[in-house]
This record gives structure tokens, C-alpha cells and sequence, in this order.
């Protein structure tokens, strides 16, 4: 069936091509649009029940685009076929976490029932193999481990029993979203879209996942920036490349990574080859002259070149435009640049509610340190505190007067003037920097916002091209010291491996707060546990941290 659907921002044509009660998804001739811009042109998507696909793409390529395309059905999916895209936080309302689990829980129960009745009714309903899944699926919806199961999932996602029972209206956006992400995880639809889940997770919630979405059985399309995470779940790899093409590999992240390189090298050669081939007959062609049995030759060998081009030419392997991060160098400081002096805090200005106690650390332009601990140990309050956006309820923090710092957190994202573009947003906060177009074209381009992108009013790129202003902005600021809260939140791999190159290359200090093990893994020094009240310096490595906390996992 052709369909087109048109919405505001968004256009997609394709053509559903599977059988009708299959659990497969096939869509030939896909294409999608979004603002004008072509994201993906004339690909094929095949999905296969049971498989688990790490969907990859540059910043600004169109991977959440697609996945809102795939879940509100713009090119028509049979109903049997349920979808949740995990993209937006739980309802804010006066049910507590638990309750707002199971009433979606109790919902697709009487979706599912209701499924099967109208399977029933029809001819041949009951010899319909859908009802052994969709049964299946009831049975194991039961409702009286509604409560026991809803408790089980917000557990592994961080929620202690006091949070469990906290109103969803009384929690941040990132707690709604991890029940809006236990919601997915109890419904268990055919199709779950994922994108970025681990953002709002902690190392530990991150592990969780990773070992739950493992034994996910049904389809699984996720963004992630995480390598880790990707090479413990998936099982198949899309890429969607700057070719506006999905290529399709077997096997996880690290799977990916070698099969491509393996394929680029083959296709250089062949490539090479073949060039060198058309160039040979194209020497003897020329030089055939209007010697009757050479120009019959020559004729002949044109032929041959005719049959390539018509069969298709090896293309020549082209890879996208890399781009460097880097953050500016600065005079050195000398110790002590920021330093904790017997620190608590309190966010109520209470000594007996104080979430650290009696702190004493330094921080100096040669430290590399990451923060990691569960969650609510106080990691981003410990930056705060730093920033000077929070003042310690005792004790002080020492900086030095020349000090500046520079902060990105998960929401700098949200601070930025949407109406502007990118280059005017530029202009309006550096004018002491330049006020010349072709200067901040030059600066943004380093961070690879490029051609339209930089001109395009700021709401319309996504969220990793708003992160890569952002650290543009950051790299103006010449910080000594630049602190780092979830900054490959929005992220794709090439940026994430580029921040580590700026990080390491970085004459200043970097405090790090994330759930990126691989990022962690490229630039700590140092590994601080945040526990308890305290900090302490973790003796082993983050993969050590990260086996520790893989232990203690119960499913």
C-alpha cells in the first residue's frame, strides 16, 4: 500500500510490504522530509521480531524524526503491530509512580482483550496465528504482579520506595521520564522505539538496562551514544549515513565499526581498480586513430565502458566531513585553584539534612576527574557547589581570583534563544569576539554546525547540533577549569570521541559527570565515588566500577 501523510513539519512516502499477519516490518521506497530537508531518500526499512537494532546517524541526520515517523504510523502499519516511542516524560498528575505504571499496564489489557475479540469475530479468526502471541501476552500481564512488577522496574531504574510513592506532578522531568521509560518496559510492545533511554540514568540505572533490554524479544530500534550500551543489547546495527541511506549490519556496535572499515577498504580498492581499468581502455581509445581495425577495436572497447556506467560504477568511498572539537588554552594557574575547605550542604540550610558533610578536595588545571555514584549522592549538586550557583551551608570553596570556569549540564540545551540562528546567537553574546558573519561561520563549522544549520533559527536543529553550540559557546568563554554535566547527552559517536580529544588536549581542568563509561573510560584521570555524605577516590578502573555495578544487578 503507497501512502503519504502529511504533517506541519513532516513528510513521508514508502510503501508496507510485508504480509499481513506478519510480525515483520518491510517498507520499500521509504523517503522522509522534514522542514524541506530530505533526511532519508528512497531507503528500505526491515525490521525482524526477535531483533534488537542500534539505529546510528550523525547529529542532525534525522534518527528521532524517524522514529516519530515509524511510531505515528506515516506510512500505514497493521494494528497488530503496537508501538511505543519512549521520546517524551510520564503525564505530571497526583498518581504516584507505581499507580501511573499500572494504569497503562491496565490499559493494554484491555487493548489486548479487546484484539482478540475482534480477531474472533472474524472468519477465520480463530485459526489466526497473532492469538497465541497476543494470548501469550495476557498471561503474562497478570494483574495480581501488577504492583510486584511495576515496583521491581522503577526499582532498577533508580526510584527508592519513598520516590515510588512521590505524585508524578511533584518529579522532575528526568524522574517522569524513567516511568514513562518502566512504562514501555511492562507494556512490552511488538515494536519499542528508544531514544537516548539513558539519558536520564544514572552508571548504575544504565547497567540495569543494559542487562534488561537484552532479553528484549520482540523489536527494538534504539539511538544511543553509548558504545557500551549498544554492544550489550543489539543484535543488528542501521545506519543511517550522509548519503540519506539506511545500511543494515549484522551484529553489535563493535561488529559495525569493523564490517565498515572492512567494506570501505574493499570498496577503495575495487574502486581503484576499476578506475585504473576505464583509463587503460580510455589511453587505447584515443590513440586508436582512424585505423579501420583500431577503431573497431576502439568501438568495442567503449562498449565496455558503456556496460560499467550502465551497471553502476564503483563509487568512490566517501566519508562525512570530520570536525574537531578543541577548547581554548589558557595561562596556567597555580595550585590552589578550587578548593573545598570542610564543606556540608544543605539544600533546606539544615546541618542535619546535609547531603555532603565536612567535604575537603581540590580541584587544579592539570585534574581529570570523574564523578560517579548513585543517583541523588549529590554529583551535579557537587558542580553546583563549585560554579558557585550553590554557597556551602558550612565550611567554604577557595577559588583563585583569577579563576574562570566554564559549565555545560544537561539543560544549557534549553538556555539558548530558539529564534535566533546559530550565527546571530554568536554575534549577539561574543560581539567583543567578532561581529563578522564569515568569523563565526568559520568557528561554528569546527563544531560541525554547517552550511543551513548555521543560518536555520536554533529550535529547528536537534538536540545534538543545540549541544554542539553549546560547546561552541564554551570554547569562547576560555575557562580554566570546564565542567562537564551528562555531556554526551545529545551526542553522536564522532562528537563524543572529538569532546575526548578536547578534553585530553585541554591545558585546563575537566570535573565530568556522566554515564558514558566509554567517555569516562578516554579521559579520567581520576574516578570520585560520591556516597553517603562523602567523596572518595575509587581505586580501580571505571570498567572495574562498571563490573561492580553489573553484580549487583537482579532481573
Amino acid at each position: 500500500m503507497d501512502k503519504l501523510k502529511i504533517n506541519v513539519d513532516r513528510t513521508a512516502t514508502g510503501n508496507y510490504s510485508s504480509q499481513e499477519r506478519s510480525r515483520d516490518i518491510k517498507i520499500e521506497s521509504y523517503s522522509l522530509n522534514y522542514h524541506g530537508r530530505v533526511l532519508i531518500d528512497n531507503a528500505t526499512i526491515e525490521l525482524n521480531f526477535g531483533r534488537r537494532y542500534g539505529l546510528l546517524g550523525a547529529n542532525g541526520s534525522g534518527k528521532s524524526t524517524f522514529l516519530t515517523s515509524l511510531a505515528e504510523r506515516d506510512i500505514e502499519i497493521p494494528e497488530h503491530i503496537d508501538t511505543y516511542l519512549l521520546n517524551q516524560e510520564a503525564e505530571p498528575s497526583d498518581m504516584n509512580a507505581v499507580e501511573a505504571v499500572i494504569l497503562h499496564a491496565q490499559k493494554e489489557v484491555a487493548r489486548l482483550e479487546k484484539q482478540v475479540e475482534e480477531l474472533l469475530s472474524q472468519d477465520d479468526g480463530a485459526d489466526n496465528p497473532l492469538l497465541d502471541d497476543i494470548y501469550e501476552r495476557i498471561e503474562g500481564m497478570d494483574p495480581s504482579t501488577f504492583e510486584a512488577r511495576a515496583c521491581s522496574l522503577l526499582s532498577g531504574l533508580g526510584f527508592n520506595t519513598a520516590q515510588m510513592k512521590k505524585a508524578t506532578k511533584d518529579m522532575s522531568g528526568g524522574w517522569r521520564m524513567r516511568v514513562a521509560l518502566a512504562t514501555a518496559l511492562f507494556i512490552k510492545p511488538t515494536l519499542l522505539l528508544l531514544d537516548e533511554p539513558t539519558n536520564h540514568l544514572d552508571l548504575e540505572a544504565c547497567v540495569w538496562l543494559e542487562e534488561y533490554l537484552k532479553t528484549y524479544d520482540r523489536i527494538l530500534v534504539v539511538v544511543s551514544h553509548s558504545q557500551d550500551f549498544l554492544n550489550g543489547v543489539c543484535t543488528n546495527t542501521m545506519n543511517l549515513n550522509h548519503k540519506r541511506k539506511l545500511i543494515y549490519y549484522g551484529g553489535n556496535y563493535d561488529m559495525f565499526v569493523k564490517i565498515k572499515e572492512e567494506n570501505e577498504v574493499n570498496q577503495a580498492k575495487a574502486y581503484e581498480k576499476q578506475q585504473e581499468e576505464i583509463a587503460h581502455i580510455k589511453k587505447f581509445i584515443a590513440s586508436a586513430g582512424t585505423y579501420a581495425n583500431l577503431v573497431r577495436q576502439a568501438k568495442s572497447k567503449q562498449k565496455i565502458i558503456d556496460k560499467m556506467e550502465a551497471a553502476g560504477l564503483i563509487e568512490k568511498v566517501e566519508k562525512p566531513q570530520a570536525f574537531k572539537f578543541a577548547f581554548t588554552d589558557v595561562d596556567k594557574l597555580p595550585p590552589p585553584v578550587l578548593a573545598f575547605q570542610e564543606v556540608s550542604f544543605a539544600y533546606s540550610g539544615k546541618v542535619e539534612d546535609c547531603l555532603y558533610r565536612h567535604i575537603e578536595l581540590g580541584v587544579d588545571m592539570d585534574s581529570r576527574i570523574a564523578l560517579v555514584g548513585p543517583n541523588g549522592a549529590g554529583k551535579s549538586t557537587l558542580l553546583k557547589l563549585m560554579s558557585n550557583e550553590l554557597v556551602p551551608t558550612e565550611g567554604r570553596v577557595q577559588r583563585h581570583t583569577a579563576l574562570k570556569l566554564g559549565k555545560y549540564s544537561q539543560h544549557s540545551n534549553d538556555q539558548l534563544e530558539m529564534d535566533l540562528s546559530p550565527i546571530d546567537y554568536m554575534k549577539k553574546h561574543f560581539p567583543h569576539e567578532s561581529t563578522q558573519t564569515d568569523h563565526w561561520r568559520q568557528q561554528l563549522g569546527r563544531y560541525g554546525l554547517t552550511g543551513a544549520h548555521q543560518t536555520s533559527p536554533i529550535a529547528h536543529l536537534s538536540d545534538g547540533l543545540k549541544s554542539r553550540l553549546v560547546f561552541a559557546e564554551l570554547a569562547v568563554l576560555h575557562p580554566h577549569i570546564i565542567l562537564l554535566d551528562e555531556p554526551t547527552n545529545h551526542l553522536d559517536m564522532e562528537s563524543i570521541d572529538s569532546l575526548a580529544n578536547a578534553i585530553n588536549s585541554f591545558k585546563g581542568g575537566v570535573v565530568l559527570v556522566s554515564h558514558d563509561f566509554r567517555l569516562i573510560s578516554q579521559v579520567a584521570k581520576e574516578i570520585w565515588l560520591c556516597e553517603n555524605g562523602d567523596i572518595a577516590r575509587f581505586p580501580g578502573s571505571i570498567a572495574e566500577y562498571k563490573e561492580g555495578l553489573r553484580k549487583k544487578v537482579k532481573i
